[in-house]
């Protein structure tokens, strides 16, 4: 486990919901989601009830890290673009939930550093291995990021999805709009968050180290497995291949 650089807060929760005030309102917005949109969550009991996580998910919407934080049973400390915190209420309320800026299109050590610190305080963390949102909802081909916080770190890894984001407005120029179309993989007409189990990454051989490029084809295969077939993109084959094996010791339902 890798200790934080100066200069990032001691505390990286502080500021953020938590307890008693984190359950509130994630029950209050959970009883909005689910009339409004069709919200329903699948996969609560694979959550690590307490200790560091790694969340990688799919990225279909500038809402998907409010949806995710909602889902999610314990607070969720997200990686989000920077431009996010720039827009009235949205940046407000992203900062409540934990979510922290990063520069995409570079390599931000300060973002990297900031995930870091908070797995290195038990917190759980999210990140978007694609980077940016799918124009296609299929998966893009991820950046090292996300690998490179897993082989620094060795916490447990939680591979997560959400369908249905990518019909909602408010999406900008990535905005797909398929009103009414029902995902294939569950028959669901709506908005669905799914969490698969927990795992680390495999060993290296001995003598040898695993790359970031392996890591993140063994995080996003995990991720692909969890989706509908359409929304698999290029990691549709690896999604077909023998699954890792599970190792995230005692988990539970927040």
């Amino acid at each position: 486990m890798t200790t934080p650089d100066r200069g990032v807060a001691p505390d990286v929760a502080r500021g953020t919901l938590q307890g008693r005030w984190f359950r509130l309102v994630r029950a209050i917005f959970l009883l909005v989601l689910r009339p409004a949109v069709g919200f329903r969550v699948e996969g609560l009991e694979h959550v690590p009830a307490t200790g560091p996580v790694l969340v990688v998910c799919n990225h279909l919407h500038n809402a998907d890290p409010v949806l995710i934080s909602a889902a999610f049973p314990r607070p969720l400390h997200f990686m989000a673009k920077r431009e996010l915190f720039q827009v009235p209420v949205v940046g407000w309320l992203i900062r409540r939930v934990g979510a922290f800026p990063v520069d995409r299109g570079k390599a931000d050590r300060a973002a990297l550093r900031r995930a870091e610190a908070a797995l290195q305080q038990g917190i759980a963390v999210g990140m978007f291995p694609e980077g940016t949102r799918s124009v296609s909802r299929s998966l893009q081909r991820a950046l090292p990021g996300a690998a490179l916080v897993a082989l620094r770190t060795r916490v447990p890894i939680l591979p997560l999805v959400i369908t249905g984001s990518e019909r909602l407005p408010g999406n900008g120029a990535k905005a797909r709009r398929e009103a009414g179309v029902v995902d294939p993989d569950s028959g669901h007409r709506g908005i669905r968050v799914r969490i698969g189990q927990p795992f680390h990454l495999p060993s290296p051989p001995a003598g040898g180290r695993l790359s970031s490029e392996a890591a993140i084809e063994v995080m996003m295969a995990e991720v692909a497995r969890l989706l509908p077939p359409d929304y698999r993109g290029v990691y549709a084959e690896a999604a077909e291949h023998e699954a890792q094996p599970v190792g995230a010791g005692t988990t539970g339902p927040g």
